[in-house]
Order: structure tokens, then C-alpha cells, then sequence
């Protein structure tokens, strides 16, 4: 006999007619969190902080739109017939791929108006992009979304997770895999890797470009053990597809930084504080 104590509740706090769901609180302080190492980040390297806030006033509500915008593209089957559907992201229907583009275009934009680095501010905001998705996969556990195929209570309390988990993971009669737990245990490891990496000898650009790929290295595993990909053909999932693509570009870039040599290096201090050259 399956034993199952329910679902959590989606939504947070009600207020009358307005429901705040715990998707939206997560990816609230997911921001907050980012933000404030970046601000960090920001100082250790000498670089106005108000660049980061400025920066993430044009760079929240652009990701939105271009993670709905790339969502309703590959889904543009449903949406053709249901356009009233577009603009209710409240509905569920976003993907990160297409924020972090929206992301990295309106950062390179940006760079170029306030006549700054777009690889420094990359830098700068690479530990925090991965934390941030660390913390908002858990808004995915919260809709009981971005999981795996069906499983077991068995397995899945042999992996040790505490029985929210386990609970939130039994969906309409069946358990599934935690995939949203796989990426944000990958992407907290990945933190750790950027901190310490912060602190060697790279070039400008590199933390931003080692992000990349080991975000796309995680997601391009995790993704094909998901049940809700976007599919690029009957069998090839967009995701893998994107996660080889910049996979090999962030490689490429960073083997032909090395080869031309005439980026400036992080160098570490005395207090152990990555500078620039």
C-alpha cells in the first residue's frame, strides 16, 4: 500500500481574489539572492555595485518575456489556436534557455551603452545565475513540475530525501523522479566550483564561459530523464540539442582566448580577491 500525506499547496498567501503562489516567492528571492552576491562579487572587483542594478531592472522583465517568447515557439502548436494563452505565463510555460538569452543580449547591450566590459560583468554574475537556478528549481517542486519519468516510493526513499519530497513527488496516482532536486544539486555544486575557480588564475570571461558549460553538462543529462522537454524532432529534445551547442561554443571561446593572449588574468591578492590585470 502506497502511503502519500498530499501534495503541498502551491499557493503561499491568499489575499481575497489573489493567490501568491510559492513559485513566485521562490523566484523572488532566488533574484534577491543573486543580487546580492553579485553586489558582492561587484565590490571585490572594484566595480559599481549600481551597474549590477541597473543592469538587472532592464534584464528581469526582458528574461520573462524571452523564456515565454521561446516556450510559445516550440509549443506554437497549442498556441496557434489558443493566442489568449500567450501572455498567461501564470499558467506555466516558461523555459530557461531562452531567459538566459534574453539575458545575455540585454547584458552585451547594456555593456556596450555604459561603455563596460561584458565579460566582467559576466563574471560578476556567474556564481549568482547558477545559484539562482539552484533556488528556483524548488518553485518547479512547489508546481510538482520539470520531474522525471514514473518511479517508486521505494527508490525514491532510498535516495534518503525527507518525505516532502518523496510526497510532492507522488502526482496523480504515480511517484516520479525529482529531476528539479538533480539540476539544483548540480547547479549548488557548481557554485562552489565557480567560487573556487573565482580564485585561480583565469582570464577575463572564463567564469561566465566555465558557467556555461557546466550548466549545459548537468542539464543535458537531467533533461532526458524529463517527461515535459520541448522537442526539436520526435526524438531529439531542444534542451540537449541547446546544452551541446554552448557546450562548444563556451569551449571554443575559452581555447581561443588562451590562444590569442591578450586578455587581462584575475589575479589573486593577498586576501585572496580575484583583480584584474
Amino acid at each position: 500500500m502506497e502511503l502519500n500525506l498530499g501534495a503541498l499547496d502551491p499557493v503561499a498567501i491568499q489575499l481575497g481574489g489573489i493567490s501568491i503562489r510559492w513559485y513566485g516567492v521562490i523566484i523572488a528571492t532566488a533574484v534577491v539572492v543573486a543580487l546580492l552576491i553579485a553586489m558582492q562579487e561587484a565590490k571585490k572587483r572594484n566595480v559599481d555595485r549600481e551597474l549590477l542594478v541597473d543592469l538587472l531592472i532592464w534584464a528581469i522583465p526582458i528574461a520573462i518575456i524571452s523564456a515565454r517568447i521561446y516556450y510559445v515557439l516550440f509549443e506554437w502548436s497549442y498556441y496557434k489556436d489558443h493566442l489568449n494563452e500567450i501572455i498567461k505565463i501564470w499558467h506555466g510555460g516558461i523555459a530557461i534557455h531562452g531567459a538566459l538569452l534574453g539575458s545575455v543580449l540585454t547584458a552585451i547591450i547594456f555593456a556596450r551603452i555604459k561603455k563596460v566590459s561584458f565579460w566582467q560583468l559576466a563574471d560578476i554574475v556567474a556564481p549568482s545565475l547558477i545559484i539562482a537556478q539552484a533556488i528556483g528549481r524548488w518553485g518547479n517542486f512547489m508546481n510538482q513540475e520539470a520531474h522525471g519519468g514514473p518511479t517508486t516510493r521505494a527508490f525514491l526513499e532510498s535516495l534518503h530525501l525527507p518525505d516532502f519530497i518523496v510526497n510532492q513527488m507522488y502526482i496523480d496516482g504515480v511517484y516520479y523522479q525529482p529531476t528539479f532536486l538533480y539540476e539544483s544539486l548540480w547547479n549548488v555544486l557548481g557554485f562552489i566550483v565557480l567560487l573556487v575557480l573565482r580564485r585561480t588564475r583565469i582570464l577575463r570571461g572564463e567564469l561566465f564561459l566555465s558557467y556555461v558549460i557546466w550548466y549545459s553538462i548537468g542539464r543535458y543529462f537531467i533533461e532526458g530523464m524529463r517527461t515535459d522537454s520541448l522537442m526539436l524532432t520526435d526524438t531529439l529534445r531542444m534542451a540537449q540539442m541547446i546544452s551541446i551547442v554552448l557546450i562548444v561554443i563556451a569551449g571554443g571561446l575559452i581555447a581561443y582566448f588562451r590562444v590569442k593572449g591578450n586578455r587581462p588574468y584575475y589575479l589573486e591578492d593577498k586576501y585572496g580577491i580575484s583583480r584584474k590585470k
